[in-house]
């Protein structure tokens, strides 16, 4: 007896509840996709100003040990000593950070307007309004020199004890600090005055109002 091929068919209701479930799995997949697009450019972004800010720390750190030894003194070889190991500690930073260890860049330029006001309300050390000085270094982006102490700044235009306020813009808070060493850039925090006026996680202050009040 002839054996008859058996196909087995679906019911027109199953292959509709079928495919609405191939349907459903490939939209659930599409949003996944498209939801994980959508994240990873924050977190980039977030990423690429702190490597960007040590990057730029690093870079006037070097900048620094450069002009020592283009025009050395009796000090300099402590000097470039001391930042040797502040360059040692940024890279550590770096690499903590998921940034490229040893990664450097000169500080550069920022757009700033060119009389930007500044809100002394949240002033780190209580500089009174309206006793703002004379603006210098515009369009200078700020960042840290990884020097610890009591909050300082350095600078390779203003001799030292001169008194600097800074104000991030982006946040409105400013800091006023006295000048006691030279570096590579118009003004260069250490690590306790840029803790007064930064913003979470970010190594570099793009739009910073420099003022020279004493």
């Amino acid at each position: 007896m002839p054996r008859t091929s058996r196909k087995r068919t679906l019911d027109p209701k199953k292959k509709l509840a079928l495919l609405v479930s191939a349907v459903a799995v490939a939209g659930g997949g599409a949003f996944a996709l498209a939801a994980t697009s959508n994240a990873a450019p924050a977190g980039q972004a977030q990423s690429s100003a702190v490597c960007e800010g040590l990057a730029t720390a690093l870079g006037n750190n070097e900048k620094f040990i450069e002009g020592q030894r283009a025009n050395p003194d009796a000090q300099s070889e402590a000097r470039i000593a001391n930042r040797e190991a502040v360059i040692a500690e940024i890279e550590r930073k770096q690499e903590a950070s998921g940034c490229t260890p040893g990664e450097s860049a000169q500080d550069t330029p920022a757009e700033q307007p060119a009389s930007a006001p500044a809100d002394t309300s949240g002033d780190a050390t209580g500089v009174a309004d309206g006793e703002g000085g004379e603006q210098v270094c515009t369009g200078s982006t700020v960042t840290l020199s990884g020097e610890a102490g009591a909050p300082a700044a350095s600078s390779n235009q203003f001799p030292v004890g001169t008194q600097l306020k800074v104000t991030n813009l982006d946040n409105n808070k400013s800091t006023t600090v006295e000048v006691t060493s030279t570096s590579g850039s118009c003004a260069l925090l250490n690590d306790a005055a840029f803790e007064q006026v930064r913003e979470p996680g970010k190594f570099l202050i793009r739009r910073a109002l420099i003022e020279k009040v004493g």
